[in-house]
């Protein structure tokens, strides 16, 4: 019954790529190992050796270079990296007498063996990668040269990367600065989770295991961080992250729709005031605010010279209103870019439509709810997703309008502290890097279920060649 399925579901993807579809390479490495033959099979110990006895001599030269490379590291480097990775720690700093003199003998750093002994894993990782590559490739060749009397020329596989695998020569490098710079220090981070690298242990530091999700997660340990604490400061980052990108996507979508209407004059001015706007760099303006907004402000000075208020508003100092404010005021901020994005939109959304709409007797709130939102909502769903990613990890507005305030008594978190402002307030204010990763670790794992989700259901995923 299984077998069935799964060949009605493999049918199904076939229909629904079309002419797209491409059947999976027989070059696999189980193929290899079994009906690969003698020189194929060696090439598991001696890298390039079926290539170069079926005359790719660069190929193969270029993999066993790639052996050498990685034997030769790990002989000179990468065991000790291993090692050390393994029982971190280190030696103290110590002093004492050398060669008739007293001097100061530095210590090892654990930072520096926890990057090293990562990077270390994550090449031992590519190997194993090349490892299949260089197999494949040797069986691929004794099938094509058993087919054709030949394997492909040098020349013949940089014409094939230039024409039928040219995509994956262009997203080499991309793929390469993702593994460098975005997995290799998320990798970093994440070990750090278990150590106990904080402000007591700059500098040497061991393996805990989950104590410190412990810490995060429980209210036994101290009060500066606790699960509570946690839970209170994811709860207000969803809560944040959604107001901060619904209402700027309606308030923007309804000064977009007022722009756009046949009846409003100076439509260009308007659009280029709002996109003025944008241009003022946030620092400045979030700055700005947060000085007009304290005790002592213009804002409040200006309400009491009118007699509106007698004391001063808590802008600052209370917790509701200080998470209004950085709401309000994110709105001013985040309202131009959704102007711009949905006039867009609203510019090609075909006039037919509406046209039709009307004459079958159609009102206002009609075309607006069975034709312009549904159009938007799937256009901008990816947009929609990447901006509550963003107001999820939005530093800027939180740290630079409130600084996290208002404080909490002896708690490392404040009223209106994201996740991401908690994290750095742990890791640069307070040096708990170990604490730190572990929130880390959280706010991955939420904006990863949100968005996948969220797309997943939307028809922008479900529906890519049309308008639903």
């Amino acid at each position: 019954m299984s077998t069935v399925t799964l060949s009605q579901r493999e049918m199904r993807r076939r229909r629904k790529l079309g002419a797209d579809y491409v059947a999976p390479s027989p070059y696999t490495l189980k193929n290899a190992l079994e009906k690969g033959d003698i020189f194929t099979k060696l090439s598991i110990l001696v890298f390039g050796l079926g290539n170069v006895v079926r005359k790719q001599y660069v190929k193969g030269l270029i993999y066993f270079a790639g052996e050498v490379l990685f034997i030769v590291y790990m002989i000179t480097t990468g065991g000790t990296c291993i090692r050390n990775f393994i029982t971190l720690g280190g030696n103290k700093p110590t002093s004492g007498w050398v060669n008739g003199q007293y001097v100061n003998i530095p210590g090892d750093n654990t930072v520096l063996r926890l990057l090293y002994g990562v990077a270390t894993v994550i090449f031992c990782v590519v190997f194993v990668l090349w490892w299949i590559l260089e197999i494949r490739s040797a069986y691929k060749a004794q099938c094509l040269a058993g087919k054709n009397g030949r394997a492909p020329s040098l020349m013949d596989d940089i014409h094939t990367l230039f024409d039928a695998k040219a995509n994956q020569l262009l997203l080499f490098l991309p793929i390469a600065g993702i593994l460098i710079f975005t997995v290799l220090p998320l990798i970093f981070m994440i070990t750090m989770a278990f150590t106990s690298y904080d402000h007591n242990h700059l500098t040497l530091f061991n393996w805990v295991g989950f104590e410190n999700f412990k810490t995060v997660f429980s209210n036994s340990g101290s009060s500066a961080v606790s699960g509570s604490m946690f839970l209170s400061v994811l709860g207000w980052t969803l809560i944040w992250a959604f107001f901060a990108t619904f209402l700027n996507f309606f308030f923007g979508l309804f000064l977009a729709m007022i722009i756009n209407r046949k009846t409003t004059y100076g439509k260009n001015v308007w659009r280029a005031i709002f996109s003025m706007s944008i241009a003022v760099p946030q620092f400045v303006s979030l700055l700005v605010m947060h000085q007009m907004l304290q005790p002592t402000g213009a804002v409040n000075r200006l309400f009491q010279s009118w007699g509106w208020i007698s004391d001063p508003l808590p802008f600052f100092t209370d917790a509701t209103w200080a998470r209004v404010t950085v709401i309000i005021v994110n709105l001013w901020i985040g309202i131009p870019y959704t102007i711009m994005q949905v006039t867009g939109i609203l510019q090609n959304i075909p006039a037919d439509l509406y046209e039709a709409a009307r004459i079958d007797g159609a009102n206002w709130w009609q075309i607006f709810t069975k034709i312009t939102m549904p159009y938007i909502i799937f256009v901008l769903t990816p947009y929609l997703i990447t901006t509550f990613t963003g107001n999820v990890n939005n530093f800027n507005v939180i740290y630079l309008l409130t600084r996290g305030d208002p404080a909490v008594n002896g708690a490392s978190a404040g009223k209106t502290d994201l996740l991401i402002t908690w994290l750095y307030k742990l890791t640069v204010d307070r040096n708990d890097y170990n604490v730190g990763a572990v929130i880390g670790i959280m706010t991955f794992i939420v904006l990863a279920i949100v968005s996948l989700i969220t797309y997943r259901n939307s028809g922008s995923y479900k529906n890519e060649e049309g308008f639903r």
